[in-house]
């Protein structure tokens, strides 16, 4: 069935949610005048009012829901969105016939359509526009563009875009940005009808407004679905076709260009210079380069800065240059250096790359936050040259900076491909031990040490340890691996944790508790004392009775 359809049940209850998807099996019988089309199913679902249902398919985002209820409105997949996609599932048979149907409609309308004479096509419009507001607007628009001065182009088109009329509470909602977009898209076809019109650089003047305008707008919108960043990318597209029929002063257009990217505003519109090549030729390209420059050179640690700097560089080829602008703004943790590094392998100049590799290690490998990408890189480079003691090296400096159980099992790692984890080992785990020591009290969770221990299957060290601090996921780790060699300790303490289960309530902490029980009955086994397990287990569902769902799960474990 959902072949047939696009979705599925389990598709529906992702986008709406277990509550929801619950409540709308419920509506199944309200859902009335289905139908179903190309990508997209309307229907009617009596609620606490008569709600209007829409539901999409789309390639990338699946199953989307537009519901006239309250929920709906607020942008969720509602019970009623559920209900509808639940009828079509269970009339997906003949989901094909219906899809014939309101293609045989369609056909229908547009030869019906065709068969009108001009006078009968204007009153039939002029009906649909005294009703439709909204398209009286967008309509009134694109007879501005062909007829008007630019400044009522211009003032009509801000108007499209002014987010006011949507923003019920100074702020465009989820629900409203769709319908805010389809305004919006307006301007678009309006300004793409004066620049067909002949008038192709007023249309670049105004398109260029109307981009700032909506990217000013942009932040005041709920744009999830990205409705309204389609609008832009529209516009951005109408900019480009009115450059390149008007040819506006290339060095207007670069000032603009590298203003826009560089701006406070740039993030809404994605433009790229390189799009622009036609328009700003060989003298264009080398101002937007040039302004790029300046402004990097002013600001070589600004984000938008360094991306522009790296597009234009990218694009031109130059690696040395590229180098130059990652370069001037190393990361600490070691990020940049293997950005460098990727390039410079790219470009075939493997022994600069190691270069650049290996001085971000020296100078990143303490940071808290170092990029281990790097490290491995670095490793990767050795290991590929048979310098497995420069792999050792790295990875024990990184270990002896961070030691975490991550650094550790690199180290071991490298060491036992090297022959050498012997001596590394010990000489870790007595850094270990010292930690365990100097940060036993106050740390947020147990020692690394513990960690360490069990990661190696050193079980009888990690018992030792563990008595100088392990916290309880080590101790319940350390108990779960000990059960058949371990059982009187694992015992000691499986039951030390079910003490405090005792007073909690909640499905998870009967879950849990459960668990712990049923390792305690596997240590009385191996210890030949099952009659003591009984006993326990007895007293706590005597002293627990009163908690109905822990009996229920105590059950389900046999317990």
């Amino acid at each position: 069935m959902a072949h047939d359809v696009g979705f599925d049940e389990d598709d529906l209850r992702a986008r709406a949610g277990s509550r929801s998807f619950q409540r709308g099996l419920g509506y199944l019988d309200a859902v009335a005048g289905l139908e179903v089309g190309d990508g997209w199913i309307t229907a009617r679902v009596q609620g606490t009012d008569v709600y209007e249902v829409e539901l999409a398919l789309d390639g990338d985002r699946g199953v989307l829901g537009d519901c006239a209820c309250p929920y709906g409105q607020e942008g969720h997949f509602c019970k009623h969105c559920v209900a509808v996609g639940l009828t079509v599932l269970r009339q997906a048979e003949a989901i094909p016939r219906q899809r014939a149907a309101a293609a045989a409609r369609a056909d229908a309308l547009e030869a019906w359509l065709r068969a009108l004479s001009r006078e009968e096509l204007l009153t039939l419009l002029r009906e649909q526009l005294a009703d439709d507001r909204e398209l009286r607007r967008r309509l009134e628009l694109r007879a501005t563009a062909a007829r008007s001065d630019l400044g009522t182009i211009r003032d009509r088109v801000l108007a499209l875009l002014d987010p006011r009329p949507f923003a019920r509470y100074g702020y465009v909602e989820y629900a409203d940005a769709h319908a805010y977009a389809r305004q919006a898209q307006e301007v678009v076809a309006a300004l793409r009808t004066l620049a067909a019109d002949g008038r192709p650089a007023d249309a670049a003047a105004l398109t260029r407004e109307a981009i700032e305008a909506l990217c000013r707008t942009y932040e005041e919108i709920d744009d999830s679905d990205g409705a309204v960043a389609e609008v832009a990318s529209r516009l951005a597209e109408a900019h480009l076709e009115a450059c390149r029929a008007a040819r506006p002063d290339p060095d207007d257009v670069a000032r603009w260009l590298v203003g826009h990217l560089l701006g406070d505003l740039g993030d809404a519109v994605d433009i790229d210079v390189y799009d622009y090549r036609e328009v700003l030729g060989e003298a264009g390209l080398a101002r937007v380069r040039h302004l790029a420059t300046e402004a990097w050179q002013r600001k070589p640690s600004g984000w938008a800065e360094q991306y522009l700097m790296e597009r234009l560089v990218k694009a031109e080829g130059d690696v040395d240059a590229l180098v130059a602008v990652y370069a001037a703004d190393l990361s600490p943790t070691g990020a940049t250096h293997l950005r460098i590094a990727e390039e410079l392998d790219a470009a075939g100049r493997d022994e600069e790359a190691l270069q650049w590799a290996e001085r971000g290690v020296k100078a990143a490998c303490k940071a808290p936050n170092f990029d281990g990408r790097l490290a491995d890189y670095v490793c990767a480079r050795y290991t590929r040259a048979g310098r497995t003691d420069k792999v050792v090296a790295v990875r024990r400096d990184r270990f002896r900076a961070h030691r975490s159980l991550d650094a550790y099992q690199q180290l071991r790692t490298a060491a036992k491909a090297a022959d050498r984890w012997d001596r590394e080992r010990e000489t870790a785990l007595e850094a270990l031990r010292e930690d365990a020591r100097r940060q036993r009290h106050g740390r947020y969770g147990g020692p690394v040490l513990i960690d360490a221990l069990l990661d190696d299957g050193d079980l009888d060290a990690a018992w030792r340890a563990a008595h100088d601090g392990a916290d309880e996921k080590q101790w319940l780790t350390l108990a779960d691996r000990s059960a058949d060699t371990h059982p009187a300790d694992a015992l000691t303490v499986y039951l030390r944790l079910i003490e405090p289960l005792k007073k909690t309530t909640g499905d998870r902490a009967y879950q849990q508790m459960a668990r712990l029980l049923l390792g305690a009955r596997a240590c009385h086994r191996e210890l030949g004392t099952q009659q003591e397990f009984t006993e326990y287990l007895a007293a706590l569902r005597t002293d627990q009775k009163r908690k109905r769902n822990l009996m229920k799960i105590l059950d389900q474990h046999g317990l």
